[in-house]
């Protein structure tokens, strides 16, 4: 037997039902529309777009800390990143995030610096959705192949 809902609609139906019932009203409600819709698409390209160029610096500042010799730009990165909890944890057992806290931060800082720049550039443009979506994918795709290993070992960076 099925847990019911109380009242009159838990007679009809099991709990699940009652659930399944507001999913099928789920797009009705959106093809209606607003009653103030947007006029344009440009702050939903920014927003989109961005967590694109956040990922991409993320790997961009991961490769580029790989590629130096002397770890200088390890230790930086990982000194931008040490705010994170865990990035410098003294205890051996519980180990630490080391370097990638500062890789972590360069992709907030990427994400939170283009996202406005964007919002400011694009507020009343209006952006083909084909537009945003191809830019946001071109750029996951880049830092998703940045960060397949088998690839770069033959792309150098030095």
């Amino acid at each position: 037997m099925t847990q019911e809902i109380s009242g009159k609609y838990a007679k009809q139906h099991p709990w699940y039902g009652w659930i399944w019932d507001g999913c099928k009203k789920f797009p009705k409600f959106l093809s209606q529309g607003s009653k103030n819709p947007p006029t344009t698409s440009g702050i939903a390209a920014a927003a989109l777009i961005s967590a694109g160029i956040g990922c991409f610096a993320m790997m961009v500042t991961h490769h580029f800390s790989d590629a130096d010799k002397t770890k200088t730009i390890e230790t930086m990165v990982w000194s931008l990143g040490s705010w994170i909890p865990g990035s410098h944890n003294p205890d051996k057992m519980w180990g630490n995030i080391g370097s990638y806290s500062g890789k972590e931060t360069m992709l907030l800082i990427g994400w939170l610096v283009s996202w406005p720049i964007l919002h400011l550039l694009w507020k009343n443009t209006n952006i083909k959705a084909k537009t945003m979506i191809l830019w946001f994918l071109v750029l996951m795709i880049a830092a998703t192949a940045m960060s397949w290993h088998p690839i770069f070992p033959y792309l150098p960076l030095t």
